[in-house]
């Protein structure tokens, strides 16, 4: 049987149900097609990097700068979701930096010394682009006084909203799913500045998937955004379309941190 994990933002009971629901049209219309092994449902006993490198590898979401970084010679990119949020742009998407709604702080150049909360080090939205925004300002590779990984970025808002830590970034998409669905979470922040924006998180296949295949699952995901029955599940995960972007298309990531290493800070510190 052959691997799906697309459950990228499932971090509000609605948008897993509209995830399982937009996984059973995928997997009803690839069986139609005649596609082999295609799985009942979503894998959810594996993590997400674990996921993108397993082979047979049907289809599964990934994030733009991991992508760059490990995963560009072994898998194939089918299609980056466009959201329609604020602070999406295209197939395009920024990070909010979020302090709490009682932080004196007014730039970026006064969160020096703080502490920062990144949910991964190998994170676009909570530490590529957070590190772009921050290294003009860092000296002798430091700008933060401590930075705390939290395993997520919901759980980087929670370490905002308790104190943990000062600020964060958390990408649009995130955010506004949690000022939609969970808005008690996000009630005691405040956005203090936005990243530049990037590609977003692109939906990909195993390397071993065929050319006939990708041309299927492309199609698939065009579909959706006129299928009269997913009209709900649209607007639950504020889908519009998808497009097709190349490999160049993801390179502005990989440049981000050219130039925080060409300005002395590699790492988020």
């Amino acid at each position: 049987m052959r691997l799906s994990n697309i459950a990228m933002y499932t971090g509000q009971p609605p948008l897993v149900a509209a995830t399982e629901a937009l996984w059973a049209y995928i997997r009803d219309r690839l069986r139609k097609a005649g596609v082999a092994d295609v799985p009942e449902s979503l894998e959810k006993g594996i993590t997400h990097d674990e996921a993108w490198v397993r082979p047979g590898l049907l289809l599964a979401q990934t994030c733009g700068f991991p992508y760059v970084k490990h995963l560009r010679s072994k898998v194939q990119l089918v299609a980056t979701p466009v959201y329609e949020l604020p602070g999406c742009d295209g197939p395009s998407m920024r990070s909010f930096i979020i302090v709490r709604t009682d932080s004196p702080a007014e730039a970026l150049a006064d969160l020096r010394g703080l502490t920062a909360a990144i949910n991964d080090p190998g994170s676009n939205s909570g530490t590529n682009l957070f590190r772009a925004a921050v290294a003009p300002l860092a000296e002798n590779g430091r700008f933060f006084g401590r930075v705390i990984e939290t395993g997520g970025h919901l759980l980087s808002i929670d370490a905002v909203t308790v104190g943990r830590a000062d600020v964060a970034a958390i990408d649009c998409i995130t955010f506004g799913n949690a000022q939609r669905f969970d808005p008690d979470r996000v009630a005691g922040l405040r956005i203090l500045a936005e990243t530049i924006s990037g590609p977003g998180l692109p939906f990909i296949t195993g390397s071993e998937t065929s050319a006939e295949e990708l041309a299927l699952l492309r199609q698939i995901l065009t579909d959706i955004a006129s299928e009269p029955t997913l009209a709900d599940v649209r607007d639950i995960l504020s889908w519009r379309r998808f497009e097709v972007l190349g490999d160049a298309g993801y390179e502005p990531l990989a440049e981000l941190e050219r130039q925080a290493i060409a300005l002395g800070y590699p790492v988020i510190a």
